[in-house]
């Protein structure tokens, strides 16, 4: 400063200096020594008062003070005054006049609010329309809404809400910590917030008054500073963190809850006590609370999704309240998303930075809402207001938020805000609209990769194509699997991933999620969205390639498990996926049951190891399509050595292998019958003789047999009782065992047409569990070594005299009670088995007389796809199935139950002509009587 002290200046000769240094006058007054002692003195007592003044201030200024009464501090400046006057003597305060007021000219003396405070102008009055049509539309719309919201999740008005039990006690020591966070850029309303907060019914923890790149910081910071109240702080940064940096700043606080609040909204002064309330309550505890609040588009007649700037569209959603259309809020009402104020805990804020938002640049309101549905199923609210006390009003001046939504109707930021809650919608964000309308696909489609795109193509195409149903392909997108990527894969133009309709999802993962070596986030990332789509879309099936991601697996069994009504995750080994076309014929109540059924492998073998070679051989090349099949091996006491080196070294890598032998040989009847047990109404046991041989097909036959006339509950077919591999060529119950052709008997009704027989088939089906007990009851009391002993004399049957047979049983047993079985009926009598008839326990036996031709039994295998045969390409419905008594000739399903009546010789006497018997079917026992 030009002056520098030497050794021996005393303090007063100095402090004379560097005042004159400040004048900078050139001349030196001569001061007496005496005088500077004084002006020392003076300075101590003025540092004292002003000590004693600025505590009573800091007291007075603590939250523990209620700043609703404002405090007088003139007696402390009249003492300050006083002892000015007496400890400064006059010519001593002139002395120093000039130089004091260049100091004093230094520090700017402590400012009110009055002195600093601007307040926003509003010289417009709120918006009002005089669109008819468009009232009632909205109004219309927003009953809907509450309409549905009151069934289905129940709304309170606001006195309702506070008469709720809380957490909080707003009166006693349990009461909220609130953290206030007013985000300011450019508008002049922070003064009217402030003092808005300050008038709370309960008081908050701390303000955090944020200016972000904001041209007014300077004079931001004088009105907080003109407050003077501990609690308030000012935070500032040359960088403008947009809208997110307030969410950012949430994260620090160690307040219960937080309210974040834009520069639009004076909030009335009973806000924070209600919104703790509310907030503290069991029902709203894991929500966002606010004032304002937006629900997004519906879906339009030509099944798309406008702007949700639309003018004039009904569809284009709702903003609420909406004075314009006079839509106020009386009940609290869920909305898509909150603007404007949030309120909630605090631990709820980190929610938002789960994933990394669609943009920086806004949006933050939407993407708030859409991560705490998502990943803390937290909803978003609205509270409603009591229209005639403005302090429970969040905006007690509505028109300064109306302004911002009225004018940010810039084209690139709506198309941004589209494209943002498009994005949402399509990875899982529940709307109001998909609460409220439900939808029901067939199929959801997920895919990892480009090749697996690929790999399910022909099978998507095919339900897109077939009439009636509905299926979408969800892929993972980011670098996994960009969404243009896979709609050139399947031929649709690259417009489909921009287009707001449902067809394509990209859940972009990895882009959200960042680049990471641990699988949590694609975990996360997939679960997360595909519970949310498998919600919103109730897929029958969730269907992707069995080789997917591990991990990726986790994630979507996860997802089609939350779901209540039945979503079932279907995992298709490639090479099986063009053989499953007809998943797409079948009703989409019965494609759930996909996983539901457990179909196991029975072999019956004893001593012929070459045949059971061919048959093993036959069963490792079909098509299981990712199911566990077990397999189980019944051996009689006298298997030879070659056969159980055989079935102890087979490798069956669809399921657990079972090997049996018996101690005591049994003979045909017990190793058929006794080779499967069911262990629930979903396990069916298919029955293989040793020589017998299977299609590649087999497999795909049962089970889409089952699914179509078993699993579907349109379908009503209980006299169905098994399913036959097999196509007779012979009419095998009459003794002249005449030939039989089904392709030329049936081509009336379509040559190729599956049919229903009263004859069980022995050469390979598959036998239903209910009727299997049913089965072993019946034989248990009717079983005979003497044939002729057996009560059961079917009229013109040879099955009559068979010996020691467990299909006479079953036969008699089907005859009786009106049972039938499903064949397939194809070219040639083609099957999915064949019998070689081989020597062993009936062919070529000593005591069979009958002598078989090998061609009348033995029939071509089906080597390639079956569904281009059938009717129309598809399983007829059941109701259209032709059915045939035991004899080949035609009868409805009626008849064949009116025939075992008349018969009269089952195991409890019931009405000839009207009655037949039923049975336990848990038990197998017979239990009475029932009309048919």
């Amino acid at each position: 400063m030009g002056l520098i002290r030497s050794p021996s200046m005393r303090s007063g000769d100095y402090l004379e200096g560097m005042l004159s240094d400040y004048v900078g006058g050139k001349g030196k007054l001569k001061v007496h020594k005496s005088a500077s002692s004084r002006l020392v003195t003076a300075l101590t007592c003025l540092q004292f008062a002003f000590a004693v003044y600025a505590t009573f201030l800091l007291y007075y200024m603590s939250p523990a003070v209620d700043l609703r009464t404002k405090p007088d501090f003139t007696w402390a400046t009249r003492i300050a005054r006083n002892w000015r006057q007496l400890i400064i003597t006059p010519h001593v305060l002139n002395h120093y006049q000039e130089a004091a007021s260049l100091v004093s000219a230094e520090i700017p003396p402590l400012l009110t609010p009055t002195d600093v405070c601007e307040h926003e102008k509003i010289d417009f009055l709120q918006k009002k329309s005089n669109d008819a049509q468009m009232i009632k539309l909205k109004t219309e719309l927003y009953k809907e809404i509450l309409d549905f919201q009151s069934k289905s999740i129940g709304t309170e008005t606001l006195n309702e809400l506070m008469a709720m039990k809380s957490k909080w006690d707003l009166k006693g020591p349990n009461r909220p910590k609130v953290t206030v966070i007013l985000n300011h850029f450019k508008r002049k309303t922070l003064c009217a917030q402030l003092d808005s907060l300050l008038q709370q019914t309960l008081p908050f923890h701390h303000v955090w008054v944020l200016s972000f790149g904001s041209p007014n910081e300077l004079s931001l910071k004088r009105i907080v500073n003109s407050y003077n109240d501990s609690r308030i702080s000012f935070i500032s940064s040359s960088y403008d963190f947009k809208y997110y940096g307030r969410f950012q700043m949430a994260l620090q606080t160690e307040a219960d809850l937080v309210y974040i609040v834009d520069d639009d909204m004076i909030p009335g002064r009973k806000m924070l006590q209600i919104l703790s309330h509310v907030a503290g309550t069991e029902k709203y505890k894991n929500s966002v609370l606010g004032s304002i609040g937006r629900i997004l588009p519906f879906r339009q007649k030509d099944f798309t999704f406008p702007s949700y700037r639309k003018f004039r569209s009904k569809e284009a959603g709702l903003y609420l309240p909406d004075p314009a259309y006079d839509i106020t809020v009386d009940k609290i009402v869920r909305v898509d998303f909150l603007s404007s104020s949030w309120f909630l805990s605090a631990e709820l804020v980190k929610t938002l930075f789960i994933e990394t938002p669609f943009t920086f640049m806004t949006g933050e309101d939407l993407h708030l809402s859409y991560q705490l549905q998502k990943y803390r199923n937290a909803g978003s609210f609205v509270l409603p207001v009591d229209p005639n006390d403005k302090a429970t009003w969040g905006d007690s001046e509505h028109r300064l938020a109306y302004v911002s939504e009225t004018t940010v109707i810039f084209k690139d930021v709506v198309q941004v805000r589209d494209d943002q809650w498009w994005k949402a919608l399509s990875t899982g964000y529940i709307t109001q609209w998909a609460a409220m309308y439900p939808q029901k696909i067939d199929a959801l489609f997920y895919v990892h990769s480009v090749d697996e795109v690929r790999a399910l193509a022909p099978l998507l195409e095919k339900f897109r194509s077939t009439v009636g149903k509905k299926a979408y392909i969800v892929v993972s997108g980011g670098n996994f699997c960009p969404c243009e990527d896979a709609a050139s894969a399947l031929n649709w133009p690259k417009l489909v991933c921009k287009e707001r309709r449902f067809k394509i999802f990209d859940l972009a993962i990895g882009t959200l999620s960042g680049v990471s070596k641990s699988e949590v986030p694609v975990v996360q990332a997939v679960y997360s969205s595909m519970k949310g789509l498998i919600k919103i879309h109730n897929p029958s099936v969730v269907i992707t390639v069995a080789d997917i991601d591990s991990n990726v697996k986790k994630a979507l069994k996860m997802a089609t498990e939350t779901k209540s009504n039945g979503t079932t995750l279907v995992l298709l080994p490639r090479p099986s996926i063009t053989k499953v076309l007809w998943m797409a014929d079948l009703r989409s109540a019965a494609l759930p049951n996909w996983n539901r059924m457990r179909i196991s492998v029975n072999i019956v073998t004893q001593n012929r190891v070459h045949s059971l070679t061919r048959l093993l051989k036959s069963l490792s090349n079909a098509y299981y399509l990712g199911d566990e099949v077990p397999i189980s091996f019944n051996m009689d006491s006298k298997v030879d050595e070659a056969t159980i080196k055989l079935v102890s070294t087979f490798d069956w890598p669809h399921g657990p292998k079972t090997l049996r032998r018996r101690i005591i040989q049994g003979g045909l009847i017990r190793a058929v019958s006794e080779s499967w047990y069911p262990a629930s109404d979903d396990d069916f046991g298919l029955l293989l003789e040793d020589d017998i041989e299977v299609s590649p097909y087999f497999y795909l036959w049962i089970k889409y047999a089952l699914l179509a006339y078993h699993y579907d509950p349109q379908i009503s077919l209980p006299e169905l009782s098994s399913i036959s591999l097999y196509t007779p060529r012979i009419v095998e119950v009459v003794k002249e065992r005449p030939k039989w052709n089904a392709t030329e008997f049936f081509k009336h009704i379509h040559p190729n047409t599956p049919y229903l027989h009263q004859l069980p088939c022995s050469w390979g089906a598959v036998f239903f569990p209910k009727q299997w007990r049913e089965f072993y009851v019946y034989m248990h009391m009717r079983f005979t070594e003497d044939a002729k002993a057996n009560p059961v004399q079917i009229p013109k049957s040879r099955t009559n005299g068979w010996q020691a047979s467990w299909k006479k049983f079953l036969i008699d047993m089907m005859y009786l009670r009106g049972y039938v079985s499903l064949y397939p009926n194809f070219p040639n009598q083609a099957s999915f088995s064949t019998n070689h008839m081989e020597p062993g326990a009936h062919i070529s036996a000593k005591d069979n007389v009958v002598r078989h031709d090998k061609s009348d039994f033995e029939v071509p295998l089906l080597q390639d796809d079956f569904k281009a045969l059938l009717p129309n390409g598809k399983l007829p419905p059941g109701s259209k199935l032709p059915s045939l008594n035991l004899f080949n000739q035609p009868i409805s399903l009626r008849g064949l139950k009116a025939a075992g009546a008349k018969l009269g010789q089952d195991v409890l006497r019931c009405d000839n002509a009207t009655e037949i018997v039923m049975v336990d079917h848990q038990t197998g026992l017979p239990s009475r009587c029932s009309k048919f």
